[in-house]
């Protein structure tokens, strides 16, 4: 079974080379025309199959679009990627949207309304009794 450390500097390998692949091999012009984040690889434990959450400035159904182009030239990716780095065996690899982010951002903008909300209502009170 593969350490920890090999785990994470295998991914932080993988992250880097399909970062390259994805901003200068790729002939896609959604690719080319929105921000493209890789924000997280999750390998598995035997370095057979690894999953690649991207994040892009593009909407969801572009972001959705997106991680569907970049399924459909996963072969071409992986067969750079053994070009490019030594490993016995690249991984599978599949994409996949991460919208860890966005609900995030959204959990953040509904306490910032709330908070507003509520500063407004005391104000409002504040008012009503002056």
């Amino acid at each position: 079974m593969p350490n920890n450390y090999r785990l994470a500097k295998v991914s932080s390998l993988l992250k880097k080379e399909i970062t390259i692949i994805l901003q200068n091999d790729l002939e896609n012009d959604l690719i080319r025309d929105y921000f493209v984040n890789i924000s997280k690889i999750d390998l598995s434990g035997d370095l057979q199959h690894c999953k690649i959450y991207i994040t892009s400035t593009a909407q969801d159904k572009v972001r959705k679009e997106i991680v569907a182009n970049l399924n459909t030239a996963k072969s071409s990716i992986r067969y750079s990627l053994g070009k490019r780095i030594e490993m016995r065996r690249v991984p599978e690899i599949i994409f996949k949207d991460d919208v860890v982010l966005d609900k995030g951002l959204s959990v953040l903008k509904l306490l910032d309304e709330l908070k507003n909300k509520n500063q407004n209502n005391y104000l409002e009170e504040k008012d009503a009794n002056s």
